[in-house]
């Protein structure tokens, strides 16, 4: 492991594979974080094998990386800035992107906002649901700070709770996190991304909703949907793997 520190202090933790492939930057989703998302499930291996160099990083409030418990850490143009800097201390100019759930999220606003440095982009666990807006009064945030997962009646909801005690995350920083999250996707703002992009939920991710109806946005996107896999399940899944992988081979330009 090792760190890159933010302007505001925070340590930014993590793991560079080495290696001659194209760099693949890996962006974990919410109560997640690099080793859990991508290390555990075989996407370390898996693209060594390849012999692509991976780029994993702790999203702040996560994992190993600095955990403020104030919402105001976790503006969107402050995460984008971690992982350009992440970038930027690797001199990695250009990778392609995978991200997952609320890292597909940062993902597309790394493609709009720092298009440069995009080659590829996978955005997975999302779809048209990121055109909805959020529910009133953060129930996430409310269920990291709820005194127990058990006293939590909506199993998404509590799915996510007991996700985050399993890895030991710091449930303040988690509700800080979500608390920063305002609005939703600007749909139209979608069409200026100039990646080609590949857009892919499971068939049972009420979560994320249809991964077309995100691909229709984006100019030139294709969309796949993997069957009987959910949000949760998708991860480590071959079937997401296989999709990740032909897409970077080409063998979707045909879709």
């Amino acid at each position: 492991m090792t760190t890159w520190t933010a302007p505001d202090g925070v340590a930014i933790a993590y793991d560079d594979t080495g290696g001659p492939g194209a760099p693949m930057l890996l962006i974990h989703g919410f109560s997640s974080n690099r080793l859990e998302a991508w290390k555990r499930t075989g996407w370390y291996a898996a693209f060594s094998q390849r012999g692509q160099r991976v780029i994993a990083l702790d999203l702040r409030g996560h994992g190993e990386s600095g955990k403020p418990h104030e919402p105001a850490a976790y503006a969107r143009e402050t995460l984008l800035g971690d992982i350009v800097g992440v970038l930027d201390q690797l001199g990695v100019e250009w990778a392609n992107v995978l991200g997952y759930s609320m890292g597909a999220r940062l993902a597309l606003g790394l493609a709009l906002e720092h298009r440069e440095r995009v080659g590829y982009l996978i955005v997975g666990g999302v779809g048209g649901q990121l055109f909805e807006p959020p529910l009133p009064g953060d129930p996430m945030a409310a269920a990291m700070e709820a005194d127990s997962a058990e006293a939590i009646g909506e199993p998404l909801l509590k799915s996510f709770r007991q996700f985050a005690d399993e890895q030991g995350e710091d449930r303040l920083a988690l509700a800080a996190f979500t608390r920063a999250r305002t609005g939703t996707v600007d749909r139209d703002s979608l069409a200026a991304i100039g990646a080609p992009t590949l857009v892919v939920a499971g068939s049972r991710d009420d979560l994320a909703g249809d991964p077309q109806a995100l691909a229709d946005t984006i100019p030139g996107a294709k969309a796949l949907t993997l069957a009987g896999c959910d949000h949760f399940n998708a991860i480590p899944h071959g079937l997401l793997k296989a999709a990740v992988f032909d897409f970077l081979d080409g063998y979707l330009d045909g879709m």
